[in-house]
């Protein structure tokens, strides 16, 4: 991923809102860093590799959310 900046500057905000009584926001950017992880995925990944890249997002923005005030 070239621009894979993006997932760290949504992981940020996740941590944000999820520390700042913003739960509905914090799940709804969970799904975004999701996407966006699917998003910025090469183009030649078979659809197994995307899924698998998907459910880590899930596991890694959910860490990222019992992490301390960002």
């Amino acid at each position: 991923m070239t621009n894979d900046w993006i997932i760290d500057v949504l992981e940020d905000l996740q941590k944000f809102t999820a520390n700042n009584s913003m739960g509905r926001l914090a799940d709804g950017l969970d799904d975004t860093i999701a996407l966006a992880m699917r998003e910025l995925a090469p183009n030649t990944m078979s659809t197994g590799t995307r899924v698998s890249e998907f459910e880590q997002a899930r596991q890694h923005a959910g860490e990222s959310v019992a992490c301390d005030n960002a």
